[in-house]
């Protein structure tokens, strides 16, 4: 892809937009996002920490990586990465996103760096770190391949690349988009496109060709009856997360 060029979808950011303002309310449009962050975090944390050998326990364990976390939206998982010590980098294609993200970051008493940017255009400046966040954003893209491959040439050598996304099937129709839109009303109708959904499968064969090397995949599970979410090596039918390695 050459500079200037984006996978941004002007469409999907206008939906995004819209939302921006109520990003840190917990009962507002993105209340699912909050309901998912324990277990998003719990996935990336030990990832994170098993790769790079820190110790979760310690003060400040991820002390001297430096973290992009792509499609930051308000900030949901660049505030958890800087208190636990990490150079934060949040970029977001929406702009009204960054604002948001930046007053609550100085209200939190954190530094973080947000940037209105893309993936491409920060690769086409030569930034590199250590673990890129890819989370709930390549199924809002205009083409997968490319901004993975952008995800990969930001990451330095043996760094770590975490991706989430949904699967493409009726189970994921019917709970992503009937249940979360229709039904809950959780997300505006028209959040997400169910032919933009990606299986698991498709998604490891994404990332081998972006170069990436997949490591793992797991399911996030929601149960109904507890109301809470919890991770799964084999339910992978709805919302999964992927981590991944860009070779030394």
């Amino acid at each position: 892809m050459q500079a200037g060029q984006t996978t941004v979808d002007p469409a999907e950011v206008a939906k995004f937009e819209a939302m921006a303002a109520e990003w840190w309310d917990p009962k507002g449009k993105f209340k699912p996002l909050h309901m998912l962050n324990p277990c998003r975090l719990d996935y990336i944390t030990r990832q994170i920490a098993g790769e790079f050998a820190r110790d979760l326990n310690g003060t400040e364990p991820f002390k001297g990586l430096r973290i992009l976390d792509i499609g930051c939206g308000g900030g949901l998982l660049s505030e958890p990465m800087a208190r636990l010590g990490a150079d934060v980098v949040g970029a977001d294609a929406a702009p009204r996103n960054i604002p948001v993200a930046q007053v609550h970051a100085e209200q939190s008493g954190l530094t973080i760096d947000y940037r209105h940017t893309t993936a491409e255009d920060l690769a086409a400046a030569g930034e590199q770190f250590d673990v890129v966040l890819n989370m709930e954003v390549v199924e809002h893209v205009a083409d997968p391949l490319a901004y993975l491959t952008a995800c990969r040439q930001l990451l330095k050598p043996g760094g770590l690349h975490i991706c989430s996304t949904i699967n493409r099937n009726p189970k994921s129709f019917a709970m992503a988009i009937v249940g979360a839109e229709y039904v809950m009303r959780w997300l505006p109708k028209g959040t997400h496109e169910w032919n933009k959904f990606i299986t698991p499968d498709e998604l490891f064969d994404l990332l081998r060709n972006a170069g990436l090397d997949p490591v793992d995949r797991k399911g996030f599970v929601f149960n109904p009856v507890l109301w809470s979410w919890s991770l799964s090596d084999r339910n992978l039918s709805v919302n999964y997360v992927t981590a991944s390695l860009k070779p030394a």
